[in-house]
This record gives C-alpha cells, sequence and structure tokens, in this order.
C-alpha cells in the first residue's frame, strides 16, 4: 500500500504561495457554511515520524477560524485518562455539530504501538481495529464528518529528517531516543500500519494517504483534501429532503405477555421487616464500597422505571449508605443545547467515574431507546441501531472493570394512578406531577413495547437487566440495595 504513494512530488515556493490564498478564502468559506449545519468534523491526523503532522496541524490552524476548531493532542495517557475506560479520553473531546475537531494522535495509536512492540498479537489488533471501524461507523450515522490523512515518508527520509533535526543546537531537542528506536522498527510499524489502514478504510471515512517528501506538497494536499470533504458533505446535505418528526401510534391492546407481566407487583415487606434488612444492606454496602475503592473498581447504577415508581426515594436509601465523598448522582433530563450538539452516547461518556469511584444515573442512555422512541424524537433508522451502540458502549465499561447494574422499577398502571393522585393533593409533592406525566400514562402499550424490545435485546451477561417490583416501596428499596451489595461482592 505504501509502496503505491508516489514519493519525490514537489510544489515550487512561487506555485506554493499563488495557490495558498485560494485554499485559504475556500476553506474559511467552507468552515462558515459548517457552522450553521448539524455536521461535526473529526479530522485524525496519523502517519510516519518525521511526516511533519505538526506542521500541518499548524497551518490548518492558522487558516481556519479559530473560533470554530479545537486541536487534541493525544500523547500517553494521564492519570484521570488511564482511572476511565480507554475510549472516554476521546469522546469528551469530540466536538460539536458545526465545529472541527484535529486529532493529533488517536484511537488509532495505541492498539498500532502494542502490537508493533509485541504487546499483543493480531488477533487482538484486529478485534480493536473492529471496534475502531465500529465507532466511526456509529458517528457518520450521527453526521460527523471524519477526514483521516496518513502522512508518509520512506524510511531513508525519515532517518536523513532526524539527523538533520539532531545537527541543529535549536532542534536537536526534539529528537528523542524513542524516535531513533521506532526508526529502527519502521518496516515493522509500516506492516501494522497498512493492516490498520485497510482494515478500517471504509466508504464512511476513508483514509487518505500523503506523499510528504515536499513540505509545499503535503501542506496543500492535507488543504485540498479537508475543503473538498467538507464540501461535499454540505452539498450532501443541501440536496437531501428535511427531516420530519414522526410520532408512532400508540397500540390498543398488547398482542402476548411482556417481560413485564412476569414480575410479581403484589409482593410485600411489613415495617418490621424494611427497617432490619435495610439497615443490614446499607451497613454492607457502606463497607464493599470503601473495598470498591481500595481496589480501584468502579460502580455505575442505572435507574429506569415508570414516573412515581419511586426511582428517587431508591437512590437516596442508596446514597445514604455510601460515603459521599465516592459517589455522585447524575440526573437525567431534557439534553442542553451543547449535548443535542453531539451523539447522544457523548453526555454519559463524560461522566464515568473514576476507578473506585460510584456514579448513579437517574435515567440514562435508555432514553434512546424510550421516550425518544415513543414520542418520535429519533427515528426508527435511529433507535433501531442503538441497541447495539448501548451494548457496545456498556461492553467496554465491564471490560474496564466497571460494576454496571441497569434497575427498571416496575409498577401497575393502577398504582401509578393512585401515586398521581397523592402527589396532586399534597403541597410538597406537587412539584413531582406533571402534564407530561399525564400524557406519558396515555402512551402506557407504547412504553411497555419499547420496554420489553430494551430488555431483550440491552440484557447482557456483563449487564443484566434487573426488574423490581415497585408497588411497594419498601421491598423495591430493599431489593435494589441487596442486589447492589450481590454485584459488587461477586466484582471484589
Amino acid at each position: 500500500m505504501f509502496k503505491s504513494i508516489e514519493l519525490g512530488i514537489k510544489v515550487s515556493k512561487e506555485d506554493y504561495n499563488k495557490r495558498l490564498p485560494k485554499l485559504r478564502a475556500d476553506l474559511l468559506a467552507a468552515q462558515f457554511a459548517l457552522k450553521t449545519s448539524p455536521v461535526p468534523v473529526i479530522v485524525i491526523v496519523s502517519g510516519v515520524e518525521g511526516a511533519g503532522k505538526a506542521a500541518v496541524v499548524n497551518a490548518l490552524t492558522e487558516w481556519l477560524d479559530p473560533r470554530g476548531v479545537e486541536t487534541n493532542v493525544f500523547w500517553g495517557a494521564t492519570d484521570e485518562e488511564r482511572a476511565r475506560p480507554p475510549y472516554w479520553r476521546y469522546w469528551r473531546t469530540l466536538p460539536g455539530r458545526g465545529k472541527i475537531g484535529i486529532f493529533f494522535g488517536s484511537w488509532y495509536t495505541d492498539p498500532i504501538i502494542k502490537r508493533v512492540t509485541g504487546q499483543s498479537k493480531n488477533s487482538e489488533l484486529d478485534r480493536e481495529l473492529q471496534r475502531i471501524a465500529a465507532f466511526e461507523k456509529m458517528l457518520v450515522q450521527d453526521n460527523a464528518l471524519i477526514v483521516k490523512l496518513w502522512f508518509h515518508i520512506s524510511k531513508k527520509e525519515q532517518k536523513k529528517r532526524l539527523k538533520k533535526l539532531e545537527k541543529d543546537p535549536q532542534t536537536r531537542w526534539r529528537v528523542t531516543p524513542m524516535d531513533w528506536k521506532f526508526h529502527k522498527m519502521y518496516d515493522e510499524f509500516a506492516a501494522v500500519c497498512e493492516r490498520a489502514i485497510r482494515f478500517t478504510d471504509s466508504g464512511e471515512a476513508p483514509w487518505h494517504l500523503i506523499d510528504c517528501s515536499d513540505s509545499h506538497h503535503r501542506n496543500l494536499e492535507a488543504g485540498r483534501i479537508l475543503l473538498e470533504a467538507i464540501q461535499q458533505r454540505l452539498a450532501k446535505l443541501a440536496a437531501a429532503p428535511p427531516r420530519q418528526r414522526v410520532v408512532p401510534q400508540v397500540p390498543k391492546t398488547l398482542e402476548g405477555p411482556s417481560v413485564l407481566d412476569k414480575v410479581d407487583v403484589t409482593k410485600k415487606l411489613s415495617d418490621k421487616e424494611y427497617k432490619e434488612r435495610l439497615d443490614k444492606f446499607q451497613a454492607r454496602l457502606s463497607q464493599l464500597t470503601w473495598e470498591a475503592h481500595n481496589k480501584k473498581i468502579s460502580t455505575v447504577l442505572v435507574f429506569e422505571g415508570w414516573d412515581a415508581a419511586g426511582k428517587g426515594g431508591a437512590i437516596r436509601r442508596v446514597t445514604s449508605a455510601i460515603d459521599a465523598k465516592l459517589c455522585r448522582v447524575v440526573p437525567i433530563a431534557a439534553p442542553t443545547d451543547e449535548e443535542r450538539a453531539h451523539h447522544y452516547l457523548w453526555r454519559f461518556w463524560r461522566h464515568i467515574p473514576m476507578a473506585g469511584r460510584v456514579t448513579i444515573f437517574d435515567r440514562s442512555w435508555y432514553g434512546r431507546l424510550l421516550v425518544e422512541r415513543v414520542e418520535g424524537f429519533a427515528t426508527p433508522e435511529e433507535w433501531m441501531r442503538s441497541y447495539l451502540e448501548i451494548n457496545d458502549f456498556e461492553s467496554q465499561l465491564a471490560e474496564s472493570g466497571i460494576v454496571l447494574l441497569k434497575f427498571w422499577v416496575h409498577i401497575s398502571p393502577d398504582e401509578q394512578l393512585r401515586r398521581f393522585k397523592d402527589r396532586a393533593q399534597v403541597d410538597y409533592k406537587k412539584h413531582k406531577i406533571t402534564d407530561e406525566d399525564w400524557r406519558n400514562r396515555e402512551k402506557w402499550n407504547a412504553y411497555v413495547l419499547a420496554i420489553n424490545d430494551m430488555v431483550a435485546r440491552t440484557s447482557t451477561e456483563y449487564a443484566p437487566w434487573v426488574i423490581i417490583p415497585g408497588n411497594d416501596k419498601k421491598l423495591a428499596r430493599v431489593e435494589i440495595v441487596k442486589t447492589i451489595c450481590k454485584r459488587l461482592e461477586a466484582a471484589l
């Protein structure tokens, strides 16, 4: 693959200065047009050491309006990044819609280096590349434009440039022993990089190989590729028909039983049993969360359920058992403008806890499969592909050692109605009931279908759903705290 790159292309200084003003003007025009679009642009800068990647990044940031560009440099992971799943560092830096993010180093770097240095096998590399391909496809399906640039020079040219830098006292510091070590492994790097490029070169996110023998050609080519990619995406958007929100009809009856029909909501606990068992499990939970903290094991708890199911009360019983220094509750409401400017999973990746901490999501990413599906905020294509996206997200949490627990608190329609009326009549509870809550009751059957699909398709070995009978709040609270204890005991 790399042998097919036409090395040695040159552009004279005169020609470069002649072509550059128009390129810069066109890039700025494309960037301004991009600002009002739903497209985030991700520019991946990769390639051979010494090819001039930093110079290209400097040129792009000079040519573009800095207010709409952010450059992210991924060297060795920081302590904060190592304390979380690997992709956390990339998710948190993804650009919003209408903006450009330049990634100097990326999700390709670590898998390639690990394979070249013998820390992984081809099978492990291929598995990582498969995840990368799926990740990029997911971003593209959410309107992202991914421009992947590979900057290439020959082994001979690399050696020549490293020696030149070493001879100059002002640039000597830029050449490290690691640079020479990697130079000796040039052929190994080339073979692994070719494998990575072939595996992840797709119609949605193709690789662009750039000959860097001449800096003028390199810079112009990088600018041209970025410009054409933005222009083509904007033209495609302009030709597409406007999206219309379609609210699905609510089925009057349900065909066949659902997973919720198997839940016995008649179970109850006496006040005495409740106090004894809750005290017991809360004391155990307090001890377990400190043990998990000491062993750097994180916990993520997801609470979903019907309106008025008692999620808030259950969460309070959990948090009261955990040292406040270890625990954080993230309430999820309608997305903000900043959150809507990113992929729907972005706002959840941002809140993944550090090693040894506990994060509780009061509602979660499952809104995509519930309210967004039922209310028509997501198209069928969007929520259908979210099953796979969510399963992969949760598998990454589990692979990093996070204990992930997902609770659905279930109550009967009659019990919900009783609680709604109670809230409407008690002054300090009135804030808990809204017109939207009453409207959601009218869509009960649609939610039952969505819940059934959600549990069937996202209950996995590493992140199973736990359905809690919630008509009796005392029983629900005890079952939730007890379940968390059991999972932490197993993890420890």
